[in-house]
């Protein structure tokens, strides 16, 4: 193969540039892949950030033990090609996703869930009643695409915009096989809810974004939530006065800055909202899987990102602080903006009604740690309802036993009593008739069809 990584006969091949890099991290040689950076990639993750990342992941499912052949996938910006790797190891597996540019630099660059199989509807999605279509979210250079999905019959419905956790997420927020906000789209579509997810715009628009050293948390949000919402009030179908807010881990700990900068949102739903400052939070869960994982690299992940926690929190965090120096490779003015938001002030003092809703079984955000803070927060508030799902992990996916990062691999779906009890506090409209069938047909699996009646699923 030709050489990777600059000088005359350099490697362009897409798939030949991600099997080397591959190939790369498994032999250690991360100063070596620094190299094939482009710049917009280098200021925001290091060789020393992407070692840490790979050994984190490694400590908990072991060596690798084999590398799959590299996959072109669609999607990509224009002029960037993104492959995955799926890479697998002793005790689970993971994928390799990157965005390759015509030089044969790395724009992007991320580890991912493995992809083992495909997402399929759940049991209680019903597409005959609902439609989508495509939209475009927001304008000009940062536009990004979604999908909106609209009950079918006589509304207007309310509507709901979905907003996923941290990181490139799609619209659906995939992660391996699994499609949690699909899930949730196509359940609560088919429950007389409007639904708007969109891609982000880490995801569309990663290149121009890690060119932004300005960058923050509200940036990544708050500009794309709030044109969703205006969509979703100027849809025909759709009653402008009900369209609501629901935010999964990062999202819903944006989601009540969303409501503050719109005030026209009519609620907010909180799905493993994090309140926990979010690198204390970081340290807690790189503990945790090396308490599950222990070893020599785990060791080394905790030592890491304890280091990188302690710079956030300390009065030398500037806006010009090395994005390499701090967790997951984020610049200082993101830190920063993160290190002034209270999420929890925040949403008391939006007055808008609150679902907060939790898994019991989540350990990146906790009962202990984070709904605890929602709890005190918002006490005094007769509109806030909380909800613990016992048997749920971090994305809501039912299970037993200690919840860990290998759980995400095998396909699954949003938990139906989730899915239901958004539905439910979306749409107070229902009458008591209406909430009885709901709660029979959860309890005995009944499906009640308007226009065929009564079957069983």
């Amino acid at each position: 193969m030709r050489k990777v990584g600059g000088g005359v006969g350099v490697e362009t091949d897409p798939a030949a540039i991600a099997a080397a890099v591959v190939e790369m991290m498994r032999n250690g040689r991360f100063a070596d892949l620094e190299g094939l950076f482009a710049p917009s990639l280098r200021a925001v993750v290091s060789a020393g950030t992407l070692e840490v990342a790979w050994e984190s992941q490694m400590s908990g499912i072991g060596a690798v033990s084999a590398v799959g052949p590299p996959i072109r996938e669609s999607g990509a910006q224009a002029g960037l090609v993104r492959v995955s790797v799926p890479v697998t190891c002793e005790r689970g597996g993971l994928t390799v996703v990157m965005s390759v540019g015509e030089t044969g630099l790395l724009h992007g660059l991320r580890l991912a869930p493995a992809l083992t199989g495909r997402w399929t509807p759940p049991p209680y999605a019903v597409p005959r009643r609902f439609g989508e279509h495509e939209v475009t979210v927001g304008s000009g250079e940062l536009a990004v695409p979604g999908t909106l999905s609209v009950p079918r019959g006589r509304g207007p419905w309310p509507g709901v915009v979905l907003l996923s956790g941290g990181g490139p997420f799609d619209r659906d927020a995939a992660s391996g096989p699994n499609k949690p906000l699909k899930d949730l789209a196509w359940g609560l579509a088919g429950r007389g809810v409007a639904v708007l997810r969109f891609d982000k715009v880490t995801c569309v628009h990663a290149g121009q974004v890690a060119a932004r050293p300005d960058f923050t948390m509200t940036d990544e949000y708050v500009p794309h939530a709030v044109a969703a919402v205006r969509l979703l009030q100027r849809h025909p179908a759709v009653d402008a006065g009900r369209v609501y807010v629901a935010g999964h881990s990062m999202g819903g700990k944006v989601a009540p800055r969303v409501a503050v900068a719109e005030p026209s949102v009519a609620g907010l739903v909180l799905l493993a909202a994090d309140s926990e400052p979010m690198h204390h939070a970081a340290v807690r869960v790189v503990r945790h899987l090396a308490a599950v994982s222990p070893g020599p690299a785990a060791d080394a992940a905790v030592e890491a990102i304890t280091r990188q926690a302690a710079l956030v929190d300390s009065p030398g965090l500037s806006a010009a602080t090395a994005a390499s120096d701090l967790p997951f490779g984020y610049s200082g003015a993101y830190w920063l903006d993160l290190r002034g938001y209270d999420p929890v002030a925040t949403a008391a003092a939006s007055g808008k009604p609150m679902l907060i809703l939790q898994g019991g079984r989540d350990y990146q955000v906790t009962v202990e740690d984070d709904l605890s803070r929602w709890r005190a927060g918002l006490a005094h508030r007769a509109d806030v309802t909380i909800r613990v799902y016992d048997a749920d992990d971090h994305m809501f996916f039912s299970g037993s036993g200690p919840s860990t990062p290998a759980d995400y691999e095998s396909p699954q779906h949003v938990d139906p009593a989730v899915v239901a009890d958004i539905a439910d506090w979306l749409a107070p409209r229902r009458g008591g008739m209406a909430r009885l069938v709901s709660r029979l047909g959860r309890t005995f699996g009944i499906v009640f069809d308007g226009v065929r009646g009564p079957g069983i699923r």
